[in-house]
């Protein structure tokens, strides 16, 4: 795990990645960002200095699942199929 103070989660089903900061143990919902630009913006609101130059700096934001810039919608997991047969 890093310890970035800004973690961008995993894509939602619906499409878009939870933001959070990361202080002094607490974790805070920034938004929902559905592109860069919105990233930007929560990251802006948060007072993080110049955020266009740190979207891909790990000492700043860590992507968690999912490929970094990638908002699209994952379809939601199938757990473990049907049993069949004994």
């Amino acid at each position: 795990m890093s310890s970035a103070p800004i973690v961008v989660h995993r894509p939602s089903s619906a499409g878009g990645r939870r933001v959070t900061a990361h202080s002094s143990g607490r974790e805070e919902r920034l938004g929902t960002a559905f592109s860069d630009h919105d990233l930007v913006v929560l990251l802006e609101g948060a007072g993080v200095d110049d955020p266009e130059r740190v979207l891909d700096d790990p000492r700043w934001v860590e992507w968690r699942g999912g490929d970094p810039h990638d908002y699209r919608a994952t379809p939601p997991s199938s757990g473990p199929g049907p049993v069949t047969g004994r």
